[in-house]
């Protein structure tokens, strides 16, 4: 609402200027000069706007997001977070650089493996693509997977798993790295939008006792991504 007052008032501002050029004694030329001067103020000033409203939209959805991730907790019976955990929960600020457009290849040719857990077992999955970014200085690329498991479950046929590592970890988020989940309508016409905004800490962070994935070492990502979920500020469960 805010922004709308904002451009009620630009409009206001800009009207009053060209009203009084109306009354001073100046040239044609110089009306046009003054006219010319209030357009590319009020283009300026609209871009400004624009990009406000953008901005604000975009930490509304973040905050939703992450409002809905929390509640998750309280509604999966096997969840390792009660409410009152909750609390301990700790994320990094909006980064708008870290919502990458990222060039994507599909991998068909790709055969399933096992990938190990922090608990010893395997899951089988299958890299289904890799997106290449830049970010900074670092030209990045990073894999995307799907779950051969449950891969004919309705629910779960166009899930891609995007498990990271960074240098982050072990300092100011979880050690274990993090996961961002995706589908496949994202990664269509060659390109694919990353938000590691929305990246998330696996179970194993919180508790013991889960079968957590460890990121491939394809995917360890030589920067810091201060992005996302941070290091869980609670006590560490025991199973």
């Amino acid at each position: 609402m805010k922004y709308f007052h904002f451009l009620r008032l630009l409009s206001c501002s800009t009207r009053m200027r060209v009203s009084r050029s109306k009354h001073a004694p100046c040239s044609p030329a110089s009306n046009a000069v003054h006219l010319a001067g209030s357009s590319l103020r009020f283009g300026l000033l609209l871009a400004f706007f624009l990009f406000a409203f953008s901005s604000s939209a975009a930490q509304d959805d973040l905050n939703t997001y992450r409002e809905t991730y929390k509640q998750e907790f309280l509604t999966d019976p096997r969840s390792p977070l009660k409410e009152d955990d909750l609390q301990y929960l700790d994320f990094f600020p909006e980064m708008p650089k870290a919502k990458v457009t990222a060039t994507f290849f599909k991998t068909p040719a790709e055969q399933p493996f096992e990938m190990p857990t922090y608990s010893g077992v395997t899951r089988t999955y299958r890299k289904y693509g890799v997106a290449y970014f830049t970010w900074g200085k670092f030209n990045a690329s990073i894999a995307l997977y799907e779950n051969m498991t449950n891969i004919s479950n309705p629910l779960y046929k166009d899930y891609l798993f995007l498990p990271f590592n960074d240098s982050t970890n072990g300092e100011t988020t979880y050690g274990g790295g993090r996961y961002i989940n995706m589908s496949k309508a994202d990664a269509e016409d060659g390109e694919i939008i990353i938000d590691f905004n929305k990246c998330y800490n696996p179970w194993c962070a919180y508790s013991d006792g889960f079968n957590c994935p460890i990121p491939p070492l394809e995917n360890k990502l030589p920067f810091a991504v201060e992005a996302g979920e941070r290091m869980y500020k609670g006590e560490h469960k025991k199973k």
